[in-house]
């Protein structure tokens, strides 16, 4: 139990349906289609839609989504993966001809094709019961009326006004009178509205194949880009095995490569090795721990991670953890890793169950803060900046080619134990989501702590330079991580964002948390 005296909030608690989100009004919309009948699934893409427009710094229905399933709570878990494509005109030797060395951040170069709308048709169509238009239709009112400025949005978009300012369809719509919104002000996207009705109307074709994709393409191309309308008429989200891991008698369901949630199975697997529950929760031998299983898991990821489909089993093989775990020395960091430089992003995370068990984890995501910097003008579209996860070396597995996929970072993911679905939950915030997956579960099942307790709990990341730790550590252990011979920071941004719901199959209870680090809830009935 929480302490009563000290600033925080409860986990939210009831028996029928559960949904959590990073905003209010996307846990409503979502709450609304579970009370008229509609499945997680429906609830989940409402919510998604919903965020597309009041928190556009994070994501949009020009970016990709991924969502792993459980129907009826069972143990049986669906994954699809619904992220974009290079376009087919896409070259490592047309990048360099222009003097690159690296992928371009934003830019048109950076735009991949946006998978989510296909995978929202694609997922109402085989797990849905209400029509899409429904399940548009709050996402449309927020964007014709207007809407207000949460405080993390605006803090977001804040941050991100100077490249807003460089493009100047995008200057426009997020930055009326030449500045960023502020909290509490009121905001209205009519070309985006218009869009998002189309598509209600029109169904998936429109954005794909009709005058919004033609507008879209043109707007690219007139940037630079080599999009073509065939790139977006190509788009298909696809199925997938979801892989798993075994931690603390629980199995870990991932979305497999192209996405880095196999990043955080590796870990788990590391750390399954060491007895956490033993150590102290806030203590420097467990965040060390943590932090040299990220930085082993990292380095695995970065040497192979692309959209190799044999990966996962080479690397969740028995013998392969415990070389890893050979190389961790509890009285000082590894000096021989390579330090890649990691970075946080901004994403939304939706965690839906409904009254018959349906157990949804739902991840949506346009990459950097306002993805690529782009909007199109006619349509009022942001697009996403995967592309600049690509590698321009040829013999990388993550390299540039044509229709391939990146690797991507936002993962959904979902336990399960005993037959049955037991929490779908994920962390927000581009490279640290494996690390805030495995701090997330250890606070959970290696120290028992209530849900919200594992959510609000103070967090770490090691950047590839210097470990990057928010207020709520505590300086005895800094300093141990320093006397450890980790360089130590603090955090200039909260460490991603999370959502997660607990399903009590012996007690027949849903029990919700949403994270303090974002303007979230979670509300059930």
């Amino acid at each position: 139990m929480r302490d009563f005296q000290t600033p925080g909030r409860s986990a939210v608690r009831t028996t029928q349906a559960m949904v959590a989100t990073s905003h209010p009004l996307s846990t409503l919309a979502a709450l609304d289609v579970l009370r008229e009948g509609g499945t997680a699934m429906d609830a989940a893409i409402c919510a998604a839609a919903v965020q597309a427009v009041v928190e556009p710094q994070s994501t949009g229905i020009g970016g990709d989504c991924f969502v792993l399933h459980c129907p009826g709570g069972g143990d049986r878990v669906l994954g699809l993966n619904g992220s974009g494509r290079a376009p087919g005109r896409a070259s490592i030797e047309a990048l360099r001809g222009m003097g690159l060395t690296q992928m371009p951040t934003f830019g048109p170069h950076s735009v991949t094709t946006p998978g989510a709308i296909d995978a929202w048709f694609r997922l109402s169509s085989d797990h849905g019961r209400l029509p899409m238009a429904r399940l548009l239709e709050p996402a449309i009112a927020h964007a014709e009326d207007g809407y207000v400025i949460y405080d993390r949005v605006a803090f977001d978009w804040q941050i991100a006004a100077p490249r807003l300012a460089e493009d100047p369809a995008s200057a426009a719509i997020f930055l009326p009178g030449g500045a960023a919104l502020q909290v509490g002000d009121l905001h209205r996207q009519p070309a985006l509205a218009q869009t998002l009705r189309i598509i209600a109307q029109e169904g998936r074709a429109a954005f794909y194949d009709g005058d919004l994709a033609r507008a879209m393409v043109a707007h690219l191309q007139s940037l630079g880009g080599v999009h073509d309308p065939a790139d977006w008429a190509a788009t298909r989200s696809d199925a997938v095995t979801p892989i798993s891991t075994g931690y603390r008698g629980y199995r870990v369901h991932q979305v497999p490569p192209n996405n880095q949630g196999l990043t955080a199975l590796v870990m788990l697997d590391i750390l399954s090795g060491f007895d956490l529950a033993a150590l102290d929760p806030d203590g420097t031998e467990r965040l060390h721990l943590e932090i040299e299983a990220s930085r082993l898991a990292y380095a695995d990821r970065d040497r192979h991670l692309g959209e190799d489909p044999g990966l996962a089993a080479r690397l969740l093989a028995p013998g392969h953890a415990p070389g890893l775990r050979a190389a961790i020395h509890p009285d000082r960091r590894i000096e021989s890793l390579p330090e890649p430089e990691l970075a946080t992003s901004d994403t939304v995370y939706i965690s839906v169950v409904d009254r018959d068990r349906n157990a949804v984890s739902f991840i949506n995501s346009t990459y950097h803060s306002f993805g690529a910097g782009i909007t199109c003008p006619q349509t009022g579209i942001i697009f996403q900046n995967r592309g600049a996860s690509f590698r321009l070396d040829a013999a990388h597995p993550n390299a540039l080619a044509p229709r391939k996929r990146p690797l991507h970072t936002i993962m959904p993911g979902m336990v399960t134990k005993d037959g049955h679905a037991v929490m779908p939950y994920g962390v927000m915030g581009g490279d640290y989501q494996p690390a805030g997956h495995v701090h997330l579960l250890a606070n959970l099942l290696d120290y028992g702590m209530d849900l919200q307790q594992a959510i609000d709990h103070p967090r770490a990341f090691h950047d590839g330079r210097v470990v990057q730790v928010e207020r709520g550590v505590p300086a005895r252990t800094i300093a141990g991580l320093q006397d450890r011979g980790h360089e130590v920071a603090c955090a200039a941004e909260p460490h991603g964002g999370a959502q997660a719901i607990w399903i009590d199959r012996e007690r027949g209870t849903l029990t919700g948390a949403s994270d303090p680090r974002k303007d979230g809830i979670a509300l059930g009935y």
